[in-house]
């Protein structure tokens, strides 16, 4: 559930993210990577990966309490 929440959060509020954030965290929710591989691919450390998306979710939940699309989209597909 939880990673189907990043994606969608990633599809509305991604192009806020940051080139390398975007990069970063579209290998973890579309790409289906674990941190070892991103690491790997981007020459960073696994914690480095780590503190990437756990900022990025931060970020995307900040802009989901303040603009509230995902929230609009879902009640919308409920009628």
């Amino acid at each position: 559930e939880k990673i189907v929440r990043q994606g969608m959060l990633f599809d509305l509020y991604g192009e806020l993210l940051t080139e390398h954030q975007r990069d970063i965290y579209s290998d973890l929710v579309n790409n289906d990577m674990s941190l070892s591989e991103i690491a790997e691919s981007y020459g960073i450390s696994r914690q480095g990966v780590h503190d990437v998306i756990k900022r990025c979710d931060k970020q995307l939940e900040d802009y989901e309490a303040k603009l509230h699309l995902l929230e609009k989209e879902l009640s919308g597909k409920e009628d």
